[in-house]
């Protein structure tokens, strides 16, 4: 029997029209606009100034503080200037223009040879100031910075590191891909990981609907010491860090509390494959996998892509906008967020674009609650949706967060089977971000 989170979860249509399109390297864009806080965190301070000259991979944003990344120029170029955008979340915020010369001149510094290395020489302490100084962050969405992760607070111990290959999100198959692609890559950037954590075992979840992945990865991992691949029941949202540790090691993670607190540590192949290069290459994150997609697309597909590369070149590659589009999504179909225009520029966070329909992308009429309690039943927390979004909507904040709304992780499972249509994801999202407000207000006091 496949194993699988126990509370809630859902079976959205997985619409996978990507898993066969292999990796494509999308051609450098005329300017890229790369942002200074593509992390969870303080946002990073520029080194460079307009006019100035940059290289592919060179540092020019400086991450302040623990909990922060550096950022790379993802070309190289001119500096035009530093102004603030509005990117892909709504959130005005500080980005750095860069024109694009015709050189793509790398630092020099970086490995470009095609050879795999396997021998990891670094000491884990070494590992984990390469993942700092390389900008490495959390590729499954969060993006939470990755030397902070690794950072085992004292009295605590990883029993497990654990590898999400999990890709739940509908429509979404750049992490399928890079597994398929990039196999031996991603298990090497596993022991890398292993190692910096000091742990000698590492479970690969992946969904039973990537037959293909899972076979490769078993296979090359017969030859990598502690690496096992686990297939997972497909349910959606299995990728989740507490869903996927329940599946996996049979632990919950307590509220308010990590994964580290019960032993696990959970990485996504993606940033795997971005340790390695770090660590083995010397590469720091300035690109990444991006799925682009959508029923009326002429040629969705999954593309390597520059950070700061505006969406619509992406779109372009896949043929274009259709004229039925009614909603651009920065994301998966059950957490992403619609965007407001096809500037925005790829982030390290951003896994997928997804171009709807209009007639699958306009909202159905909200109506009264009947009290099903569907969204109790789905929701993989075990929260209230219902309650939560009533608290909300007459202003009771407080009575909210005692309601735990903070645990929610905005996977949208309620939403999704409501049968009244009602917008719990929108008004839990905004209950959640005003209680944390008041709880940091109150801890400035």
């Amino acid at each position: 029997m496949l194993k699988s989170f126990s509370t809630g979860g859902v079976h959205p249509a997985e619409n996978k029209l990507t898993a066969g399109s292999p990796i494509e390297y999308l051609p450098l864009p005329p300017v890229v606009t790369i942002p200074v806080a593509q992390h969870i965190g303080a946002p990073a301070v520029p080194l460079v100034a307009k006019g100035d000259k940059v290289r592919t991979g060179q540092l020019i944003a400086s991450g302040k503080g623990f909990v922060s990344s550096n950022v790379h120029s993802s070309v190289s170029g001119t500096v035009n200037k530093i102004d603030i955008i509005v990117d892909g979340t709504g959130f005005k915020q500080t980005a750095i223009f860069i024109d694009v010369d015709s050189s793509d001149d790398w630092v020099e510094t970086i490995d470009r040879s095609s050879e795999i290395k396997t021998t990891v020489t670094l000491s884990p302490e070494e590992i984990i100031k390469k993942c700092l100084d390389s900008g490495i962050v959390g590729l499954g969405g969060a993006t939470f910075p990755s030397h902070v992760k690794l950072s085992v607070p004292t009295g605590k111990k990883c029993d497990f590191l654990i590898i999400n290959g999990v890709e739940c999100e509908p429509w979404l198959t750049s992490d399928h891909r890079l597994m398929l692609e990039k196999g031996d890559e991603v298990l090497v950037g596993v022991t890398i990981l292993m190692k910096a954590l000091g742990t000698e075992k590492a479970l690969i979840g992946i969904e039973n609907n990537k037959p293909d992945a899972i076979a490769i990865l078993s296979k090359l991992a017969s030859d990598y010491k502690g690496i096992e691949v686990h297939p997972l029941k497909v349910k959606y949202p299995q990728g989740a860090e507490k869903q996927l540790i329940k599946a996996l090691i049979n632990r919950e993670v307590p509220s308010g509390k990590l994964p580290i607190d019960v032993g696990a540590v959970v990485h996504n192949v993606g940033t795997a494959y971005s340790v390695y290069e770090a660590v083995q290459k010397n590469k720091p994150l300035f690109e990444r996998v991006v799925t682009v997609t959508g029923k009326s697309l002429s040629r969705p597909g999954n593309f390597v892509v520059r950070i700061g590369t505006p969406i619509l070149r992406l779109i372009e590659a896949a043929g274009g906008i259709p004229d039925d589009t009614g909603k651009i999504i920065n994301g998966g179909p059950m957490m992403g967020k619609a965007v407001h225009n096809t500037d925005i520029p790829v982030v390290k966070g951003m896994s997928g674009i997804i171009l709807i329909p209009r007639s699958e992308s306009a909202r159905k009429e909200t109506k009264p609650c009947i009290r099903c309690a569907k969204c109790v039943t789905v929701c993989p927390l075990g929260l209230e949706p219902y309650l939560l979004m009533t608290l909300t909507e007459k202003g009771m904040f407080e009575k909210a967060g005692k309601e735990s709304i903070t645990d929610c992780m905005e996977c949208g499972s309620c939403a999704y089977t409501c049968p009244a249509n009602r917008p719990l994801l929108d008004y839990i999202r905004l209950g959640k971000s005003t209680v944390i407000k008041m709880a940091r207000e109150k801890n400035l006091k």
